[in-house]
């Protein structure tokens, strides 16, 4: 019998929830967001099911991109963050990988080169987020660089990126539109601002090109409960099994460092499941997880292959019984906010020992 741990991924559930994307703004292309292997699920499987779905795909870097093309991906493919060699503007051309350029270095670098077919570029403008941007004087002449090559089409789009967009009562991502729309006010180009959030609560974000990346695994980037989100269906269910259970007296301490004592006598349950597995480790007592569909408390420190769950009250488990560490039924946000992280770190952290098990029904 292999290790329990693994997670199942629900392609349906995938392009179920592209599909509450595109009806949010069902006048603009979608782009799907894949990077940092799928947030977690599996690049190749993810980007091939949003293949013919999504109007275009979106990854982090070229070794991304090329994944993608090797594996069949016929989408237009968007590298978010340009290049980081001159070597790699060449294999865009290749692969007709479209680079996003957020400095007028990268710019004037690229217009320094030569090669046959023409390469797609997009323009990322600064609007207050101030890590990757071009300033309004520095777009200007990065534009006019470009359009005036024959190297480039000229289906330029300008993206903006939102700081706060998660924030539902944090005024700095209406600055941000606002500043987006004061910069490129005179350009006949398409634009692109709305990440998940945006898309989700911020209509006035919406454009020719939105972003959604979170919410396509079925995942809502707000704290409080939204309108939009509601539908959303987990797409990554995390499970393992009950390996173990003893009895333990009242006094007695469970695990590394003795962090918790059973203030009664008590039965443990011992899951395989750990931080080399993607649980996090800073995951206090108290953390949920689903025994047989049912509540049951995580006590103890979580170790590298193993956590261990109260489960005095429950008299039904036993040896074999399925585990939920998140998805189906209890929610990544929710462990997230015990273990002080976001759902993001603990998707995109999923090590590759953990199986992964396609679903698409």
């Amino acid at each position: 019998m292999s290790r329990p741990a693994r997670a199942i991924i629900n392609l349906s559930n995938l392009r179920h929830n592209l599909k509450i994307a595109q009806s949010l703004s069902p006048q603009s292309k979608t782009i799907a967001v894949v990077k940092a292997n799928g947030y977690g699920h599996g690049i190749k499987e993810i980007a091939l099911a949003l293949d013919s779905g999504a109007d275009a795909l979106a990854v982090a870097c070229i070794e991304e991109a090329l994944v993608l093309r090797t594996a069949g991906v016929k989408s237009p493919i968007i590298i978010l963050e340009g290049y980081f060699d001159e070597s790699e503007i060449k294999v865009a051309v290749t692969y007709d990988f479209c680079l996003v350029l957020s400095t007028l270095d990268s710019v004037e670098t690229l217009l320094k080169m030569k090669f046959k077919n023409k390469l797609t570029v997009w323009l990322k403008v600064e609007s207050g987020m101030h890590r990757f941007g071009l300033s309004a004087d520095d777009f200007n002449k990065a534009y006019a660089k470009l359009i005036k090559s024959e190297l480039i089409n000229k289906e330029i789009v300008v993206v903006t990126h939102f700081a706060c967009a998660d924030e539902l009562d944090n005024s700095m991502t209406t600055e941000q539109i606002l500043e987006f729309k004061t910069l490129t006010a005179n350009l006949n180009l398409e634009h692109s601002l709305a990440n998940s959030a945006g898309l989700l609560a911020w209509p006035a974000s919406h454009a020719h090109w939105n972003r959604p990346g979170y919410m396509l695994y079925g995942v809502s980037p707000f704290k409080q409960k939204h309108i939009n989100t509601k539908n959303l269906l987990p797409v990554m269910t995390l499970k393992s099994a009950v390996t173990s259970i003893k009895n333990v007296k009242c006094g007695d301490s469970v695990g590394y460092g003795s962090i918790w004592a059973a203030n009664r006598d008590s039965i443990i349950a011992t899951i395989a499941i750990g931080y080399g597995d993607g649980y996090p480790r800073n995951a206090r007592n108290g953390t949920p997880v689903l025994v047989n569909g049912e509540r049951v408390s995580l006590v103890g420190r979580v170790s590298m292959g193993v956590i261990t769950l109260d489960i005095t009250d429950f008299k039904n488990i036993v040896v074999g019984d399925e585990v939920t560490l998140w998805g189906d039924g209890l929610s990544i946000s929710e462990v997230a906010e015990y273990a002080n992280t976001v759902g993001y770190e603990l998707l995109a952290g999923m090590p590759a020992r953990v199986p992964r098990i396609y679903q698409d029904s």
